[in-house]
């Protein structure tokens, strides 16, 4: 077999582009907009939220390719931070990622995929159903990089014309609503209202994703090249979808009847094509979580993995497989993300990971500038578009949207900084194992 080879197969760039557009197209752009309308009706601010959320996800994108094309090396912000900062820095990062950032939201992936499934087939038991979904896609990543590339392309594929044909289906069929999405006086003062604010924090958590490549940098065929424009064109393509998503569910919905309406896409799918397209669309949306479920049981963990390397005491999820897969931290964050399942109240977690997970993500794009100052002499196949103005752009959005979260939710904020100082314990203790980690990271940098 292939994969027995001493190469191990290589992430090429459908393969890379998959991962990022499965990792951000999940539940978030099917839920958000009936929270939205609540406090926006204009339908030209509405648009103008997931444009300018985009525009935060691209402005983060060509920050993190320079930075990805300058240290080619799989982790993400776990390996930039610990080389721009300091490694301790480093390893809260990788702390939170291994632990909630992307256990939880597999599990909260995996437990929405069963109960749209339970929409179209009652006596299914969706939290059986979640678990024999992450098992599955854990053995297919745990057995082949090559199968498992192949099988996120198809799905991803699956994914995005699905919703192509479902935007198109929707601009055609209908007689739309007394709605317009053309800019007007109220439409630019709802731009600047605290609503926005507030909805602009939820479509940030519909793009976060948009840096899912990152994380297996190292398995990338030429990352210097390909990183960029995997970044780039992942997102690009998720910004046209999510505009064309949200412009379908507000044509073919009334404001009245998507305010406080969770299940967005099954209202608006019933609005089209009457009940029955209603309950199909909750199995669509069902099957097209399985390919959000499978980017992030790939990417994952990769970050431990990479952990395992610097730091003495976690050298045991170090080793990969002849295949080039890391089979201990898969192991380990499936057995995290089944722990989730098990434990759906969970949920709350993600409220206050979102916010240090956000902070991280501000440092790592600061420390695009930190770098250039502080190592002008390593080689950047690829520069940042519109520096300094595009991650200067991404600081100021969001760190907006850090400053209304620890504002609004103090608690969440606190619980996020206590992680942080738990991580920092265990930072502590295992840096006390084995020789100092800095370093054994300075020397991989």
């Amino acid at each position: 077999m292939p994969e027995l080879t001493r190469t191990p197969y290589k992430i090429t760039f459908l393969t890379g582009a998959a991962i990022v557009i499965a990792n951000m197209v999940g539940t978030g752009v099917f839920t958000s907009l009936g929270f939205q309308v609540m406090g926006i009706e204009s339908g030209f601010a509405l648009l103008m939220l997931w444009l300018v959320g985009g525009l935060i996800a691209l402005c983060g994108a060509v920050s993190y390719a320079e930075l990805a094309s300058a240290m080619p090396r799989s982790g993400g912000e776990y390996h930039y931070l610990s080389q721009i900062y300091h490694p301790a820095l480093g390893f809260l990062s990788g702390w939170v990622s291994a632990t909630v950032g992307f256990a939880a939201p597999t599990a909260l992936a995996a437990l929405a995929l069963g109960q749209y499934a339970k929409s179209v087939w009652p006596t299914l038991e969706p939290q059986w159903l979640s678990v024999a979904v992450v098992l599955l896609l854990t053995v297919v990543h745990g057995t082949s990089t090559r199968v498992g590339s192949r099988l996120q392309i198809i799905i991803t594929a699956l994914k995005v014309g699905v919703l192509v044909v479902f935007i198109g289906a929707g601009v055609v069929v209908g007689e739309g609503q007394p709605i317009s999405f053309l800019p007007d006086a109220a439409g630019w003062r709802a731009l600047l209202s605290p609503a926005f604010a507030v909805s602009l924090v939820y479509v940030s958590y519909a793009y976060s994703g948009w840096n899912a490549a990152v994380y297996v940098t190292g398995e990338i065929e030429n990352p210097r090249r390909n990183l960029s424009r995997i970044l780039l064109a992942g997102t690009a393509i998720v910004l046209l979808l999510y505009v064309g998503l949200n412009y379908v569910f507000l044509r073919s919905t009334s404001i009245a009847g998507l305010k406080g309406q969770v299940e967005v896409g099954f209202v608006a799918a019933t609005s089209l094509f009457g009940p029955l397209g209603g309950r199909l669309m909750g199995g669509v949306i069902a099957a097209l979580l399985v390919s959000t479920i499978s980017s992030m049981i790939f990417a994952g963990p990769r970050i431990v993995q990479t952990m395992g390397e610097d730091l003495p005491a976690l050298r045991f999820l170090a080793p990969k497989s002849r295949a080039g897969i890391p089979v201990r931290a898969l192991a380990l964050q499936t057995i995290i993300t089944l722990v989730f399942i098990s434990k759906p109240k969970f949920k709350e977690v993600l409220v206050y990971a979102g916010f240090v997970l956000n902070l991280f993500t501000f440092l790592t794009v600061l420390g695009l500038f930190v770098y250039r100052w502080r190592r002008p002499d390593v080689p950047r196949p690829y520069r940042a578009w519109g520096y300094p103005f595009t991650p200067l752009l991404f600081l100021v959005l969001s760190g907006w949207t850090l400053v209304f979260i620890l504002r609004d939710k103090p608690w969440e904020s606190l619980y996020g900084l206590a992680t942080l100082a738990v991580g920092a314990l265990v930072y502590f203790i295992t840096t006390r194992i084995g020789s100092p980690i800095a370093e054994e990271v300075s020397s991989l940098g």
